[in-house]
């Protein structure tokens, strides 16, 4: 006999372990399937905020938002880019598929007090937040052999997002609260939405088969029926009898999609090594429709080198209150300021991808984040502390000048931009970028300071530092087109039967909207949610000829 399922997941991070959940729930046997030896993937180094509107904890509190204002916020921002059926499903299934994932599992939310919508001059944005949400600690301790096979990024931090600068909080505990939490394991951010998703699949029965590489679908006239996968050099065939859900994480990682697809430079992923597009090659296999393919979840990041991950590739790591915080700025390699550098992550990316024609390339890239000895001196750059040593990556001199040389950029370039920068710092106006005039400018500022000072400081204390900025991405969002319960469609526009897509290996629901925190989680979840009680409902059974 084959193996026979009823849905098969491929990919065992947030969306996938979701649609298991969710199969499983609906009265499906479930397996899934993890080319890797960890579980959790991009979810798990991930802040772990989730972006619902509408969602109960909202409700509770009695935070006002409707399905209008959702509706109305993205497509303000689409480009006529977003499907709105798509969307739409996501916003009115969101605050469902988290209810379930409160009541099924051990996970816990609660709203990020304060943090606001990205884009607050189009409509339906919420200024004061409710939107996005922070996850409960989570104590591994419970999860026993397993709590060792979730991916994290060094050190597990025993906080929430929002007990932490990142969040707007103090990132300070006391010794005995952390000391209990340490002996616990307890662990927040992506970490404790992938422990709490992997805990209720555990509880389930549902094991994660880990390093199994899937090789490919397998079609019977127009349905997908299962899978041939192959562990240690050994292939076999399991057989899906209700559907094969596709989680396996985007393609930033593989170099040849990325110089095919995407509208611009990738050169340093944010994202674990393994998102290299399995599911993609597969779906093109079978002949399904692309969608969102020049899309990714921008970010500025930083690579330190030497920094790699266990199994090689370099890490990098989004940049968010470093270029946010007072007496810094970013310049390109004409030492030319040229984006607002306390906007969101992911609009930066167009400033990363503007292209000179007549330079034919792109000038910001790389760029550099400049800050002076007060900013030195007073806050944490990356894991360098104040007081601390300058490692070698972080450039520095005595003089812009001297700077300037380090990094082979224009020293006039850099003395003239600092000093109109200290100008408008001066007059409490950036007038070239309106660094500060947005209230999401100032969430990862200081918050000791007022206004716009809580991130315009000026550049005038020796010695002056530098540190190598370039576009990654917390993962593609580009793949399969799908309908509004994450079926694939084929390139004539018909249903592939017994075939789903969710997370980033499908085409985004949001189009290519980062249009608050947790962007990526809340459409992943919802979608991961939509497929897997599908496909529990989609009763195919495999044919005799598929046993031996």
């Amino acid at each position: 006999m084959k193996k026979e399922v009823d849905v098969v997941i491929l990919g065992a991070g947030a969306s996938g372990m979701m649609a298991a959940l969710s199969a499983h729930e609906s009265g499906s046997s479930v397996k899934i399937f993890e080319k890797q030896s960890l579980v959790g993937g991009t979810a798990g180094i991930s802040g772990g905020i989730i972006w619902a509107p509408m969602n109960s904890h909202m409700k509770k509190k009695g935070i006002q938002d409707d399905r209008t204002k959702s509706i109305d916020y993205f497509m303000s921002l689409s480009q006529g880019e977003i499907n709105q059926s798509l969307l739409e499903a996501f916003i009115d299934n969101c605050g469902e598929a988290l209810d379930f994932l409160e009541e099924k599992t051990d996970a816990e939310f609660s709203i990020l007090e304060g943090y606001p919508d990205y884009y607050l001059d189009r409509p339906g944005a919420l200024k004061d937040g409710g939107r996005a949400l922070d996850n409960k600690l989570f104590d591994f301790s419970i999860l026993g052999d397993w709590a060792s096979k979730v991916r994290n990024n060094g050190m597990p931090i025993p906080m929430t997002l929002a007990e932490t600068p990142l969040g707007g909080g103090t990132g300070i505990i006391s010794n005995e609260i952390m000391s209990k939490r340490v002996k616990k394991d307890s662990r927040g951010f992506g970490q404790a939405l992938v422990g709490a998703l992997l805990k209720g699949c555990l509880d389930r029965g549902i094991e994660p088969q880990l390093e199994i590489k899937t090789k490919k679908l397998i079609k019977e006239g127009e349905r997908i029926i299962g899978i041939e996968i192959e562990q240690d050099g050994v292939l076999e065939t399991i057989i899906a009898r209700r559907g094969v859900i596709i989680a396996t994480g985007g393609f930033e990682w593989n170099k040849d999609f990325v110089s095919t697809f995407l509208r611009g430079p990738l050169n340093a992923p944010a994202s674990p090594p393994g998102n290299d597009g399995d599911g993609l090659k597969m779906v093109q296999e079978i002949g399904a429709s692309l969608g969102n393919m020049t899309s990714a979840w921008w970010s500025p990041v930083l690579s330190i080198p030497g920094d790699n991950w266990p199994e090689g590739g370099q890490k990098s790591s989004p940049i968010l209150i470093e270029r946010t915080l007072p007496h810094s700025l970013m310049v390109n390699k004409f030492g030319k300021r040229f984006c607002n550098e306390a906007t969101n992550y992911s609009a930066l990316a167009g400033a990363f991808h503007f292209f000179d024609p007549n330079e034919y390339g792109y000038p910001n890239l790389p760029s550099w984040i400049i800050f002076d000895s007060n900013y030195r001196d007073k806050y944490p750059f990356a894991n360098v502390m104040p007081g601390s040593e300058n490692p070698d990556w972080l450039k520095h001199s005595g003089t812009l000048e001297g700077l300037a040389e380090e990094l082979d950029i224009n020293s006039e370039n850099l003395i003239e931009t600092v000093n109109f920068f200290n100008s408008y710092v001066e007059n409490g106006d950036d007038i070239e970028f309106s660094r500060g005039k947005s209230e999401y400018d100032s969430f990862y500022g200081d918050r000791s300071k007022a206004g716009v000072y809580s991130t315009l400081g000026k550049l005038e204390k020796a010695p002056y530092f530098a540190a190598e900025i370039n576009i990654g991405a917390l993962g593609t969002n580009g793949g399969a087109r799908t309908d509004e319960l994450g079926r694939v469609i084929s390139a004539s526009g018909s249903v592939i039967e017994g075939l789903y897509t969710v997370g980033n290996a499908m085409s985004g629901s949001t189009g290519s909207v980062y249009a608050g925190a947790g962007g990526t989680l809340g459409p992943a979840l919802t979608y991961g949610y939509l497929a897997g009680r599908h496909a529990a409902g989609n009763n195919y059974v495999s044919k005799e000829s598929y046993n031996e």
